[in-house]
Protein backbone atom coordinates (compact mmCIF):
# COMPACT_ATOMS: atom_id res chain seq x y z
CA UNK A 1 0.00 0.00 0.00
CA UNK A 2 1.39 3.59 -1.12
CA UNK A 3 0.76 5.43 2.35
CA UNK A 4 1.28 8.43 0.89
CA UNK A 5 -1.60 8.32 -1.15
CA UNK A 6 -3.69 6.15 1.43
CA UNK A 7 -3.43 9.07 3.73
CA UNK A 8 -4.06 11.68 0.99
CA UNK A 9 -6.82 13.35 2.73
CA UNK A 10 -4.50 14.76 5.75
CA UNK A 11 -2.44 17.44 4.85
CA UNK A 12 1.13 18.32 6.11
CA UNK A 13 1.01 20.73 9.39
CA UNK A 14 3.68 21.97 11.71
CA UNK A 15 3.27 21.45 15.43
CA UNK A 16 0.88 18.61 14.92
CA UNK A 17 0.47 17.57 17.96
CA UNK A 18 0.16 20.49 19.58
CA UNK A 19 -2.67 20.93 16.67
CA UNK A 20 -4.50 17.66 18.40
CA UNK A 21 -3.80 19.94 22.09
CA UNK A 22 -5.63 22.92 20.83
CA UNK A 23 -8.28 20.69 19.26
CA UNK A 24 -8.82 18.94 22.77
CA UNK A 25 -9.32 22.69 24.21
CA UNK A 26 -11.11 24.34 21.52
CA UNK A 27 -14.20 21.47 22.13
CA UNK A 28 -14.13 22.21 25.30
CA UNK A 29 -12.70 18.30 25.93
CA UNK A 30 -10.64 20.20 28.99
CA UNK A 31 -13.49 19.92 30.97
CA UNK A 32 -15.04 17.09 33.57
CA UNK A 33 -17.55 16.38 30.90
CA UNK A 34 -14.94 15.58 27.85
CA UNK A 35 -15.95 11.72 27.37
CA UNK A 36 -19.28 13.72 26.10
CA UNK A 37 -17.57 14.83 22.79
CA UNK A 38 -20.54 15.70 20.07
CA UNK A 39 -19.33 14.23 16.82
CA UNK A 40 -19.97 17.03 13.96
CA UNK A 41 -23.39 18.08 12.93
CA UNK A 42 -25.42 16.00 10.54
CA UNK A 43 -28.51 16.36 8.43
CA UNK A 44 -31.61 17.46 10.19
CA UNK A 45 -33.11 14.44 12.06
CA UNK A 46 -35.76 14.09 14.83
CA UNK A 47 -33.15 13.76 17.22
CA UNK A 48 -29.53 14.71 17.28
CA UNK A 49 -27.29 11.64 17.48
CA UNK A 50 -26.32 10.82 21.03
CA UNK A 51 -22.35 10.35 21.56
CA UNK A 52 -21.57 6.10 22.01
CA UNK A 53 -19.83 5.86 25.41
CA UNK A 54 -16.13 5.40 25.12
CA UNK A 55 -14.79 1.85 25.45
CA UNK A 56 -12.16 0.63 27.92
CA UNK A 57 -8.96 -0.63 26.72
CA UNK A 58 -8.37 -3.90 28.27
CA UNK A 59 -5.33 -6.02 28.00
CA UNK A 60 -4.67 -12.06 23.09
CA UNK A 61 -2.90 -11.90 20.19
CA UNK A 62 -3.35 -8.97 18.15
CA UNK A 63 -5.16 -8.64 14.06
CA UNK A 64 -6.11 -6.96 11.54
CA UNK A 65 -9.47 -5.26 11.69
CA UNK A 66 -11.82 -7.35 9.47
CA UNK A 67 -13.38 -5.08 6.50
CA UNK A 68 -16.94 -4.01 6.66
CA UNK A 69 -19.73 -6.75 5.89
CA UNK A 70 -19.79 -7.57 1.82
CA UNK A 71 -15.94 -6.57 1.40
CA UNK A 72 -13.64 -8.98 0.62
CA UNK A 73 -11.17 -9.52 3.33
CA UNK A 74 -7.64 -7.89 2.85
CA UNK A 75 -4.01 -8.81 3.51
CA UNK A 76 -2.49 -7.84 6.51
CA UNK A 77 -1.42 -4.05 6.69
CA UNK A 78 1.77 -3.02 7.14
CA UNK A 79 3.31 -0.15 8.93
CA UNK A 80 4.84 2.85 7.11
CA UNK A 81 8.09 4.37 8.36
CA UNK A 82 6.81 7.06 10.31
CA UNK A 83 8.85 9.75 12.25
CA UNK A 84 7.71 10.16 15.51
CA UNK A 85 7.87 12.91 18.25
CA UNK A 86 8.50 12.19 21.90
CA UNK A 87 5.70 11.31 24.48
CA UNK A 88 5.35 14.86 25.95
CA UNK A 89 3.04 15.66 28.84
CA UNK A 90 1.02 19.09 28.62
CA UNK A 91 -1.11 20.92 31.71
CA UNK A 92 -3.73 23.20 30.84
CA UNK A 93 -6.89 24.87 32.05
CA UNK A 94 -9.57 26.27 30.16
CA UNK A 95 -11.19 29.96 29.91
CA UNK A 96 -13.44 29.48 32.65
CA UNK A 97 -13.41 30.84 36.14
CA UNK A 98 -13.56 27.83 37.65
CA UNK A 99 -12.05 25.38 35.13
CA UNK A 100 -9.63 22.84 36.39
CA UNK A 101 -6.29 21.62 35.13
CA UNK A 102 -6.31 19.09 32.43
CA UNK A 103 -3.32 17.12 32.07
CA UNK A 104 -2.41 15.43 28.24
CA UNK A 105 0.55 13.19 27.45
CA UNK A 106 0.58 12.39 23.58
CA UNK A 107 2.99 11.27 21.02
CA UNK A 108 1.68 11.38 17.05
CA UNK A 109 3.70 9.98 13.89
CA UNK A 110 4.12 11.66 10.29
CA UNK A 111 5.51 10.05 7.25
CA UNK A 112 8.69 11.51 5.84
CA UNK A 113 6.51 13.83 3.61
CA UNK A 114 5.32 15.41 7.24
CA UNK A 115 1.76 13.79 6.41
CA UNK A 116 0.68 13.40 10.16
CA UNK A 117 -1.10 9.79 10.36
CA UNK A 118 -1.57 8.97 13.81
CA UNK A 119 -1.74 9.92 17.29
CA UNK A 120 -2.60 9.27 20.68
CA UNK A 121 -3.12 11.30 23.89
CA UNK A 122 -4.38 10.39 27.16
CA UNK A 123 -6.23 12.98 28.77
CA UNK A 124 -6.48 13.19 32.41
CA UNK A 125 -8.95 16.19 34.40
CA UNK A 126 -7.97 17.43 37.41
CA UNK A 127 -9.46 15.67 40.26
CA UNK A 128 -11.48 12.97 38.21
CA UNK A 129 -10.85 9.02 38.35
CA UNK A 130 -12.02 8.87 34.75
CA UNK A 131 -9.17 8.96 32.42
CA UNK A 132 -9.26 9.12 28.46
CA UNK A 133 -7.20 7.40 25.92
CA UNK A 134 -7.88 9.39 22.36
CA UNK A 135 -6.35 8.29 18.78
CA UNK A 136 -6.45 9.93 15.98
CA UNK A 137 -6.52 8.77 12.51
CA UNK A 138 -6.86 11.03 9.19
CA UNK A 139 -9.74 11.76 7.74
CA UNK A 140 -10.86 9.44 4.65
CA UNK A 141 -11.62 6.23 7.12
CA UNK A 142 -14.38 3.83 7.39
CA UNK A 143 -16.61 5.61 10.48
CA UNK A 144 -18.74 2.36 10.61
CA UNK A 145 -16.03 0.02 11.69
CA UNK A 146 -14.67 2.79 13.71
CA UNK A 147 -11.21 1.74 15.47
CA UNK A 148 -9.17 -0.57 17.60
CA UNK A 149 -5.94 -0.53 19.96
CA UNK A 150 -3.98 -2.87 21.06
CA UNK A 151 -1.18 -2.61 24.04
CA UNK A 152 1.32 -5.28 22.89
CA UNK A 153 -0.27 -8.70 22.33
CA UNK A 154 -3.46 -8.02 24.60
CA UNK A 155 -6.91 -8.04 24.11
CA UNK A 156 -7.84 -5.73 21.63
CA UNK A 157 -10.43 -2.91 22.25
CA UNK A 158 -13.01 -1.13 20.10
CA UNK A 159 -14.37 2.18 19.87
CA UNK A 160 -16.29 4.59 17.64
CA UNK A 161 -15.46 7.82 16.39
CA UNK A 162 -16.49 10.03 18.26
CA UNK A 163 -15.45 13.94 16.63
CA UNK A 164 -13.38 15.51 13.26
CA UNK A 165 -11.41 17.95 12.85
CA UNK A 166 -8.87 19.26 10.13
CA UNK A 167 -6.17 16.99 11.59
CA UNK A 168 -7.94 13.96 11.68
CA UNK A 169 -10.88 12.00 13.52
CA UNK A 170 -10.34 10.80 17.16
CA UNK A 171 -12.17 7.91 18.81
CA UNK A 172 -12.08 7.92 22.76
CA UNK A 173 -11.33 4.59 25.12
CA UNK A 174 -11.65 5.22 29.03
CA UNK A 175 -8.40 3.74 30.62
CA UNK A 176 -7.70 3.03 34.49
CA UNK A 177 -4.64 2.60 36.08
CA UNK A 178 -4.61 -0.96 35.38
CA UNK A 179 -4.30 0.17 31.74
CA UNK A 180 -1.72 3.10 32.44
CA UNK A 181 0.03 0.77 34.48
CA UNK A 182 0.17 -1.27 30.80
CA UNK A 183 1.20 1.75 28.68
CA UNK A 184 4.02 2.50 31.20
CA UNK A 185 5.65 -1.11 30.81
CA UNK A 186 4.67 -1.70 27.17
CA UNK A 187 6.48 -1.75 23.94
CA UNK A 188 4.24 -0.34 21.10
CA UNK A 189 0.41 1.05 20.90
CA UNK A 190 -1.08 -0.86 17.82
CA UNK A 191 -3.87 1.98 16.81
CA UNK A 192 -6.00 0.37 14.25
CA UNK A 193 -8.95 1.24 11.19
CA UNK A 194 -10.55 0.48 8.33
CA UNK A 195 -9.40 3.12 5.62
CA UNK A 196 -11.59 4.31 2.46
CA UNK A 197 -10.72 1.41 0.24
CA UNK A 198 -11.97 -1.01 2.77
CA UNK A 199 -8.15 -1.66 3.28
CA UNK A 200 -7.11 -2.60 7.20
CA UNK A 201 -4.60 0.23 8.59
CA UNK A 202 -2.56 -0.52 11.40
CA UNK A 203 -0.30 2.06 12.69
CA UNK A 204 2.36 1.82 16.01
CA UNK A 205 2.99 4.22 18.63
CA UNK A 206 6.34 2.98 20.54
CA UNK A 207 5.57 3.11 24.51
CA UNK A 208 9.57 3.25 25.36
CA UNK A 209 9.00 6.62 26.61
CA UNK A 210 5.55 7.22 27.96
CA UNK A 211 6.05 6.42 31.40
CA UNK A 212 9.19 8.93 31.64
CA UNK A 213 6.51 11.66 30.28
CA UNK A 214 3.63 10.29 32.33
CA UNK A 215 5.23 10.27 35.58
CA UNK A 216 7.60 13.53 35.15
CA UNK A 217 6.59 17.31 35.26
CA UNK A 218 4.93 18.88 32.59
CA UNK A 219 6.99 20.00 29.53
CA UNK A 220 7.90 23.63 29.13
CA UNK A 221 6.54 25.36 26.37
CA UNK A 222 9.47 26.68 25.41
CA UNK A 223 11.46 23.49 25.25
CA UNK A 224 8.20 21.56 23.25
CA UNK A 225 8.78 23.99 20.60
CA UNK A 226 12.27 23.39 20.14
CA UNK A 227 11.04 19.70 19.46
CA UNK A 228 8.37 20.30 17.05
CA UNK A 229 11.30 22.28 15.44
CA UNK A 230 14.01 19.88 15.18
CA UNK A 231 11.32 17.46 14.06
CA UNK A 232 9.68 19.92 11.30
CA UNK A 233 13.79 20.05 10.30
CA UNK A 234 13.91 16.55 10.27
CA UNK A 235 10.97 16.05 7.83
CA UNK A 236 12.11 18.47 5.78
CA UNK A 237 14.89 17.28 5.18
CA UNK A 238 13.50 14.01 4.63
CA UNK A 239 11.10 15.19 2.47
CA UNK A 240 14.30 16.89 0.41
CA UNK A 241 16.02 13.59 0.08
CA UNK A 242 12.74 12.09 -1.46
CA UNK A 243 12.49 14.80 -4.26
CA UNK A 244 16.30 14.57 -5.01
CA UNK A 245 15.80 10.53 -5.15
CA UNK A 246 12.63 11.06 -7.36
CA UNK A 247 14.25 13.55 -10.12
CA UNK A 248 17.61 11.40 -10.31
CA UNK A 249 15.39 8.38 -10.99
CA UNK A 250 13.39 10.65 -14.14
CA UNK A 251 16.93 12.13 -15.55
CA UNK A 252 18.29 8.11 -15.85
Amino acid sequence: MVYSKAFAPARPANGTLAAIFAALMAAGLATPALAQATPPAKPPAAKPATPAKPQTAQPATPAAPTAPAGQPQAAAPQQPNLIYSPWTKFCLKGQEANAKQVCFTGKDGRLETGVPVVAAVVIEPEGEQKKLLRVTLPLGMQVQPGTRVIIDNGQPATGPYVICFTNGCMADYEVNTDIIGRLKKGQQLAVQAINGNGQPVSLTLPLNDFAKAYDGPPTDPKVFEAQQKKLQEELQKKAEEARQKLQQGKTQ
